[in-house]
């Protein structure tokens, strides 16, 4: 069984339908990269995955739970299930050892002394050791998105969602966060990313699923919805991305 299966889901915001119908698996260890234009309901399912928006239809199902039934315990899930977004959501006013070990120590009850045992592990594989006592504000937004993923690696997830994280970022601090990613699926964590960094999907996705108008258009591996797309829609995305 797939470790996360999205069956026929539609999502509306009044007359506004966003979803429409989709489906996708994703497997254990798998990268999968969710790309499109801008509205093609490609993030609202991501947030959709770990209970942040509401399906009208269809069912998510993450490991042993099922996220669009109502007794669902979402804090749970989302112990499970990580996201890092667009918008990195440190605190200001912790430094980057407590803005890691909050949850730790609040949601998981984990004694102080092993919270930070366990950021200074994940700050180590983001690279960013030597920042343990520093705060946001003395960070780059590449520092403080790399710190983002190492708060959510600190939970131990079973899979881990990216929503456009680079989109805020300059060309030079963008690499350093997509080698943290590239790190990440070559040690085996289950990812889904939404991106527009067309040649990193590329790169790192065992498959790439194209959304348009709020349903699955394509999906496959890279090289065959780079290499010969199907449809005109995704000729034309392509075509207007340079990788």
């Amino acid at each position: 069984m797939s470790l996360v299966e999205v069956s026929n889901i539609s999502k509306s915001y009044g007359a506004l339908a966003v979803l429409k119908d989709v489906s996708f698996a994703v497997e254990r260890g798998e990268v999968v990269v969710l790309i499109g234009r801008s509205g093609s309901g490609k993030s609202t399912a991501l947030r959709c995955l770990n209970g942040l928006e509401e399906i009208q239809a269809g069912t998510i199902k993450v490991g042993d739970y099922k996220v669009s039934d109502q007794g669902t315990d979402l804090r749970r899930l989302r112990q499970d299930v990580g996201i890092v977004f667009q918008h990195y959501n440190l605190f200001p006013h912790l430094s980057v050892e407590r803005n890691i070990t909050l949850a730790l120590t609040v949601v998981k009850r984990m004694p102080l002394v092993e919270a930070k045992q366990v950021a200074a592990r994940v700050l180590e594989q983001v690279g960013l050791s030597d920042k343990v006592n520093a705060y946001p504000e003395q960070l780059s937004g590449g520092q403080q998105q790399r710190v983002a993923i190492a708060r959510s690696l600190a939970m131990s997830p079973k899979v881990m969602l990216f929503d456009e994280v680079t989109s805020a970022l300059d060309p030079e601090l963008k690499e350093e966060v997509l080698k943290v990613v590239e790190n990440l699926a070559e040690q085996g964590m289950t990812m889904i990313l939404v991106t527009h960094e067309m040649s990193f999907a590329r790169q790192v996705a065992d498959k790439v699923i194209f959304m348009h108008a709020g349903r699955v258009h394509e999906s496959g591996p890279p090289e065959q919805l780079f290499g010969s797309p199907q449809t005109p829609e995704l000729q034309q995305f392509v075509s207007t991305r340079v990788s």
